[in-house]
């Protein structure tokens, strides 16, 4: 049995396996949306206490322990975080940080800033 692939959607790569093909998602070199921040004193999804202080985010997708640069694109401010937990559930949003993340990019008062985020690992 042969398979032929013609096509392939931007946003997948796929491998083939014998007669199954599997598709993976391809993460865009850079994404933008908003932003928001969060200060729980809970676990996250990964199962580590959630730490306001430290340089953490929630994703939805990203493999726990990536690490992002996120660049508020209102004053330039850049900071990297590592994901440790999933969301944001709001749609339009693409990351939530840490507030000592959202301190340091300078957008605890707003609340929410327009971003765009690359992974660095």
């Amino acid at each position: 049995m042969s398979i032929r692939l013609t096509a392939m959607s931007a946003g997948c790569a796929a491998m083939v396996l014998g007669a199954l093909i599997v598709a993976e998602p391809a993460y865009a070199a850079q994404q933008c949306g908003k932003a928001s921040w969060y200060a729980l004193t809970s676990r996250t999804a990964s199962g580590e206490m959630m730490d306001p202080a430290k340089m953490t985010a929630a994703h939805p997708s990203l493999p726990f322990g990536t690490r992002i640069e996120v660049t508020n694109r209102t004053n330039g401010r850049s900071v990297t975080v590592r994901i440790n937990d999933r969301g944001p559930f709001v749609h339009g949003r693409i990351v939530d940080v840490s507030r000592e993340a959202a301190r340091r990019l300078g957008m605890v008062r707003a609340g929410v800033a327009p971003v765009c985020i690359s992974r660095t690992s």
